[in-house]
């Protein structure tokens, strides 16, 4: 299999008054293309900033990122920009949906954005896969955040991204609802063969992934293969 993520030596530290607080220390791991990959850790270990950094949101100090085959540094920002909109799609926490757009017209942003004339029929087909096919003209408000996180999958979908990136997909919701929201994430998936990221601070979620990267302090404590097959 083909690597869609390499991480080697990866360091990112802030300023904070005199001092430097080092977020990430030594990091290196790969991600296989079609895997589905979790990191976890305690709160303050680092795993959102380690996200950002994967993405290309946010650059390292030392190290190197590759995505797509593209080394992150000798992109610019724009660059990076246009790589993501292509290969990378995002869930959010707080599902991060636009509040004067319909379910509809937030799946479809995307795909406008790229041009795509089938834009409304494929966000029509993904918002009914995930079971809300009689919400395309309800605004975010009007939906309960089972609803919404549900949106957001759909338009994390919508541009066929290559790589996933989910940081705390259920962290909003309720045991129940986010049980259903993380059946569909992985049924949707599978079914579209793309690489999967969890970041997750939950160890069931976690364990339904192929692979586990535990971190603790921002340093890597453990890199475990599951023996999953999705």
């Amino acid at each position: 299999m083909s690597k869609i993520l390499k991480i080697n030596g990866l360091e990112k530290t802030y300023s904070s008054g005199n001092k430097q607080l080092t977020v990430l220390q030594n990091i290196t791991f790969d991600v296989e293309k079609g895997q589905t990959f979790s990191i976890v850790g305690p709160s303050g270990s680092g795993k959102t900033t380690l996200l950002g950094l994967c993405a290309g949101l946010d650059q390292p100090n030392a190290g190197t990122v590759e995505l797509c085959g593209q080394d992150l540094s000798a992109l610019n920002e724009d660059q990076r920009a246009q790589l993501r909109n292509k290969e990378v799609g995002f869930i959010f926490q707080n599902f991060q949906l636009l509040p004067t757009l319909t379910a509809l017209e937030n799946v479809s942003v995307p795909l406008e954005l790229q041009g795509d004339k089938d834009a409304t029929i494929k966000s029509k087909t993904l918002l009914e896969k995930v079971g809300l096919g009689n919400r395309f003209h309800h605004y975010p408000s009007q939906l309960s955040g089972g609803e919404q996180q549900r949106v957001a999958l759909a338009r994390a979908f919508a541009n066929a991204p290559s790589i996933l990136f989910a940081d705390e997909p259920t962290g909003n919701l309720d045991e129940d609802t986010g049980e259903k929201v993380i059946q569909l994430l992985f049924d949707l998936n599978k079914e579209a063969g793309t690489t999967l990221v969890i970041i997750s601070h939950d160890l069931d979620l976690a364990n339904r992934t192929q692979q586990i990267l535990r971190l603790k302090g921002g340093q890597i404590v453990a890199n475990e293969c599951t023996e999953k097959v999705l």
